[in-house]
């Protein structure tokens, strides 16, 4: 089966915390032939993994990093990087993702009013602009 996932299957596979769902969101994930992961669920199981369930910031991009390197796991590969250089970097895993797409589709600049997310952004050679 090709399936499409909700960020709480990937969730409860990853974290195991409801044992009947955990058992179920592994056995789908392992038999699923394709498994597509958009970057809104990458962003809120991010914002899980790091928030709710306290998990260090090496942690969950080794989660992630396995996602990418599944063989029936599809996703956007550049803008996942992406996002993962800037939470390895320290910051938020969704700014690196809003860059990348931004500048996919036409801008040039990303802007923020968070003057981590600018410099760590910069430190990964775009441009970025701090509003004041």
């Amino acid at each position: 089966m090709k399936i499409s996932v909700d960020t709480n299957v990937l969730a409860r596979a990853v974290l195991q915390d409801d044992a009947k769902q955990g058992r179920a969101a592994s056995k789908l994930l392992k038999e699923a032939s394709l498994i597509a992961v958009s970057l809104p669920c990458l962003c809120e199981l991010v914002w899980i993994l790091r928030r709710g369930a306290k998990l260090s910031k090496e942690d969950v991009a080794v989660t992630i990093r396995d996602l990418l390197d599944a063989g029936n796991v599809v996703m956007n590969r550049p803008a996942v990087e992406a996002g993962l250089a800037i939470l390895e970097a320290g910051g938020d895993f969704a700014d690196g993702i809003m860059a990348y797409e931004g500048n996919w589709l036409g801008g040039e600049t990303f802007v923020s009013f968070d003057k981590q997310a600018v410099e760590l952004v910069m430190q990964q050679g775009q441009a970025a602009q701090l509003l004041s």
